[in-house]
């Protein structure tokens, strides 16, 4: 069965308070009363004052229990957590990742976070949990550096007791014995997004290049397959002509980009499986001497301020959005297996999209 749930957590940081609500469950996925906005699953009122968070999920999976994962009972506002951060908080999507959990972890009251940042390599991430099961975490949120490769680390928190909630990116290990559960976004959906707003931005015709992220996860692997199957199955005028690695990073989107237009002077669309490099590759074709989203169109994923203000200068022609704040959905899942609720495998967030159409009046709820 799959549920959507509507959660709206308001933080106020000038009262302290917080406000949270779960509302409309249906078996088909769908919410109707949601606000439609670019916005999506995030969003911002009130300047600096307040912040709204608003998360709709589709649950799917087997559920795991406290019973079933073998941990004991814990009160979250009396623990340690600790929060493994897999990439440098300079990228605007993993500064806001972190932000909303430390803003999370501070509304729910928990008595410590623990917060390490692996700087995009795996054996300190290994470490850095190793090292926060040794100051005495008792539960543990992972952004994955990879999908591979963190058994060690899974393992050291199985045999301290440590039940361990991983976000943004789904490891290979079992659910509910070496983590309870993923949250994150539909990343082979979004990349069938991605081409269906590539296919609007071209007209249905265009030479496309394509910027990948980083090798050895499943977001870089799932919205290329999403974008190159949805473009095989419905859009026989996009022609994919080159793909090349440039690591979720600005500037190797820009130094790629340069490398792809010097070799391939037909290229006329650019999917970035990332807005840093959609922004790399803005500063590229510039130097090429063309106009990015016009000459070239520009498709991107995640939805930074600027990315979206790069859709209202004209320059970028779409970016699907990936919601980085998972704060408060993160606490409230934990509560919910500490309470005895069965956590399904994936909780996956419904993501909204940026265009030509929304990007102005939706630019503050970019993060």
């Amino acid at each position: 069965m799959q549920r959507t749930i509507q959660y709206r957590w308001r933080l106020l940081a000038a009262a302290g308070l917080v406000s949270l609500a779960a509302a409309g469950c249906t078996d088909s996925g769908d919410d109707e009363s949601s606000p439609s906005d670019a916005s999506g699953a995030t969003g911002t009122e009130g300047g600096d004052d307040e912040q709204v968070v608003r998360t709709d999920v589709t649950s799917k999976g087997e559920g795991c229990t406290l019973e079933q994962y073998g941990a004991e009972p814990l009160d979250l506002t009396d623990a340690v957590v600790g929060f493994s951060q897999s990439e440098p908080d300079t990228a605007a999507f993993r500064a806001a990742e972190t932000k909303s959990i430390r803003e999370a972890a501070e509304q729910v009251g928990v008595k410590e976070l623990l917060v390490t940042n692996a700087n995009n390599e795996l054996p300190k991430q290994i470490s850095d949990i190793q090292d926060m099961l040794n100051q005495g975490a008792q539960f543990l949120i992972v952004a994955p550096v990879n999908s591979d490769g963190l058994d060690p680390a899974l393992a050291a928190a199985k045999e301290a007791g440590v039940p361990v909630l991983t976000i943004d990116r789904k490891v290979t290990n079992e659910p509910c014995s070496d983590y309870i559960a993923f949250l994150g976004s539909d990343f082979y959906q979004q990349g069938q997004r991605a081409a269906d707003a590539m296919n609007e931005a071209t007209g249905g015709e265009g030479q496309v290049a394509i910027l990948l992220g980083s090798s050895g996860n499943n977001v870089t692997d799932n919205r290329n397959a999403g974008f190159k199957d949805q473009v095989e199955e419905r859009y026989p005028g996009l022609e994919i002509v080159a793909e090349q690695t440039a690591n979720f990073a600005r500037d190797e989107g820009q130094t790629v980009t340069e490398q792809l237009l010097q070799s391939n002077s037909e290229i006329t669309a650019i999917y970035a499986h990332n807005d840093e490099m959609g922004l790399g590759a803005v500063t590229a074709v510039e130097a090429a001497g063309k106009a990015p989203g016009d000459d070239i169109k520009i498709v991107s994923i995640d939805g930074t301020r600027n990315a979206v203000q790069a859709i209202v200068d004209g320059q970028i022609n779409a970016v699907i959005e990936s919601n980085p704040r998972f704060g408060p959905l993160a606490f409230e899942t934990a509560q919910k297996f500490y309470d005895g609720e069965a956590i399904p495998e994936d909780v996956i967030i419904e993501d909204d999209e940026y265009n030509s159409e929304n990007a102005q009046e939706n630019l503050d709820k970019a993060f």
